[in-house]
């Protein structure tokens, strides 16, 4: 079970490519814009600086997925929740499908839960645009932190999932795995992301990871009816 979610999560980042350059593209263009002039190679000092952001932010995610992981946990140690995580369970596999569905381009409404994180996203914009332009790659670190809290409504369904996972480590790892699945969309300096990056967009591809993420969430669901016996 935990590895098909790490898989599964790691799938929707990969095919969440076309979402991942709408909401994030932008922001990593004008972050590359405005990195600083070393000597040596640009190319080169331009994917270190863009590593330290992405990795800032997969950090980020990684926290929130163990956070989401351990409040779960943390009940089930204080309370008896067993029925309470079933139902997180059929939530997450809900969502699953869901997520799925987006990504095969057959439904658009998972969007809609971006709104949930737009009140946070007001308070962190200010900190992190006082720290632009980026001067070393510390600070590109930090930045990527504060941009992995942008809402996003591909997040905000993968880290249903760490929730339902009821484990910290488990909930930190399926975030880390939608955040390392993003990267070929969000490092796309390279000539082999970009060639990866323009195939995990085509429309066959996309309907074929989108049903296997559906299936992954319809198991999910059948587990944890299965816990109900």
């Amino acid at each position: 079970m935990i590895e098909y979610n790490v898989w599964g999560a790691f799938l929707v980042g990969l095919m969440g490519a076309a979402h991942c350059f709408g909401m994030c593209g932008g922001l990593i263009g004008a972050f590359a814009s405005n990195l600083p002039n070393t000597s040596g190679n640009r190319l080169a000092n331009q994917l270190s600086f863009l590593i330290s952001y992405n990795a800032g932010r997969i950090i980020s995610y990684g926290l929130a997925g163990a956070l989401a992981g351990a409040s779960t946990a943390a009940l089930g140690y204080m309370f008896d929740v067993d029925s309470y995580l079933i139902a997180l369970r059929l939530f997450a596999g809900i969502m699953m499908i869901a997520t799925g569905l987006y990504i095969a381009q057959f439904w658009f409404g998972i969007v809609q839960i971006e709104k949930l994180g737009q009140g946070l996203w007001r308070a962190l914009k200010p900190i992190a645009n006082r720290l632009l332009p980026i001067k070393n790659r510390y600070q590109a670190v930090i930045a990527g932190m504060i941009w992995g809290w942008l809402p996003c409504g591909l997040v905000y369904s993968t880290l249903t999932w760490s929730v339902a996972s009821g484990d910290a480590l488990t909930g930190a790892l399926i975030m880390l795995a939608f955040g390392a699945g993003t990267l070929p969309a969000l490092l796309s300096a390279g000539v082999a992301a970009k060639t990866l990056s323009t195939w995990v967009q085509k429309k066959n591809v996309r309907r074929l990871s989108g049903i296997l993420i559906v299936v992954f969430g319809l198991q999910t669901i059948y587990i944890a009816i299965m816990q109900l016996n």
